[in-house]
C-alpha cells in the first residue's frame, strides 16, 4: 500500500494552494521568489509538509509583531 503525497509529508503545487486557500499561481510565484519553502524534483515544485507548517507559523509571528 503506498501513501499519496500528502499522507508522506510531501506537497505538490496543488496541494499547498487548496491547503493555503490561494490560487496555484500564487504558490508558483512565492516559490520561484524563494519567499516559500520549496524544492524542485525534475522541474517540478515540491513542499514539505513540516515546511509548510513552520512558514505559515513565522508568518503569523511577523503579522503579531506589525501590529
Amino acid at each position: 500500500m503506498t501513501k499519496n503525497n500528502s499522507e508522506s509529508g510531501i506537497l505538490t503545487i496543488k496541494e499547498v494552494a487548496e491547503y493555503l486557500k490561494v490560487t496555484e499561481r500564487t504558490i508558483y510565484r512565492l516559490a520561484a521568489a524563494k519567499k516559500i519553502p520549496a524544492f524542485k524534483v525534475g522541474g517540478t515544485w515540491r513542499f514539505r509538509t513540516a515546511d509548510i507548517d513552520g512558514w505559515i507559523a513565522e508568518q503569523s509571528k511577523k503579522a503579531e509583531g506589525a501590529e
